[in-house]
């Protein structure tokens, strides 16, 4: 009788053993499965931009000046977008994911849940509006035209003043569309970045290329060599459709719209010129 009580008993032992080692794994794939749902600390926003168009965004080699590194990459991003994507994360509770990407990859993207926001310096055009939504705008600028210093076209005054020139604007943007306002202008192909424009200026295979206020205090502070055109009131390009204005975009229907539309409406038109002059005094030459 001993013998089979002692079995008995290890039997026992056996199986609470098992059920112990049971619940703990149960509890191991539910702190798991809370972990991956996003709702603990651990949840990211992950935002998309090029970094490569100052001073919105741009990639440097370092963190400094409060660059964010870039989701697998060895190298950081910097810029207006950046630090607007700080503010936005931190009144979301979330952290910070910059994730590259090229310029027409962006709105995939976004539709296809690899980011969550797009912050790239943006305009929410019409068109743009029926494949993604968007926030409220977190910049409004003005065009202005990039020239060479000392060139026929520095002291020019209106678009009229354009006629014949070999001018061109950025890949997929509306940049590049409203050089069709210029009469006469001798429309270049779209280029890939603002960097590669401003060599294709430098090295007179273009007269000058289409950009905003941002562009132009860039100028001013890394490129000597360059400078921009302000036109006089009514002689400059006509503004529709939102495209002078930047706005985060979203996948459609996305609940996060309402959540960071209330974060850049707490931001005052001071706050916003204050970030854009850092990243324009931050940007590297480079970019």
């Amino acid at each position: 009788m001993r013998r089979f009580k002692k079995a008995g008993m290890l039997l026992l032992a056996i199986s609470m053993s098992l059920s112990l080692v049971a619940c703990s794994s149960s509890n191991k794939a539910n702190t798991v499965e809370e972990s991956d749902s996003g709702t603990g600390s651990a949840q990211v926003l992950k935002v998309g931009m090029e970094c490569g168009y100052a001073p919105y965004n741009w990639t440097q080699q370092d963190d400094s000046n409060g660059a964010v590194k870039i989701e697998g990459s060895n190298e950081y991003a910097g810029g207006y977008d950046v630090e607007i994507a700080k503010k936005v994360a931190d009144g979301l509770g979330r952290e910070l994911v910059i994730v590259k990407t090229q310029w027409d990859g962006l709105p995939p993207a976004v539709q296809s849940d690899k980011i969550d926001v797009i912050m790239a310096g943006m305009s929410p055009t019409a068109d743009r509006a029926e494949q993604i939504d968007f926030t409220a705008p977190y910049w409004v600028s003005d065009y202005v035209m990039i020239v060479q210093k000392g060139s026929e076209y520095e002291n020019a005054t209106s678009l009229e003043d354009f006629a014949g020139a070999k001018i061109t604007g950025q890949l997929s943007t509306v940049h590049y569309d409203i050089l069709d306002q210029i009469k006469g202008v001798d429309k270049q192909e779209a280029m890939e970045d603002f960097p590669q424009m401003r060599v294709a200026l430098q090295s007179g295979v273009i007269d000058g290329y289409i950009a905003e206020m941002p562009e132009a205090m860039s100028i001013a502070m890394a490129m000597p060599e360059l400078t921009a055109v302000y036109f006089e009131e009514g002689k400059g390009f006509e503004v529709k459709d939102n495209e002078n204005t930047i706005a985060a975009g979203l996948k459609k229907g996305s609940d996060l719209k309402e959540q960071i539309d209330e974060v850049l409406n707490k931001l005052t038109e001071e706050d916003r010129q204050a970030i854009m002059e850092e990243a324009v005094k931050n940007q590297p030459a480079a970019n």
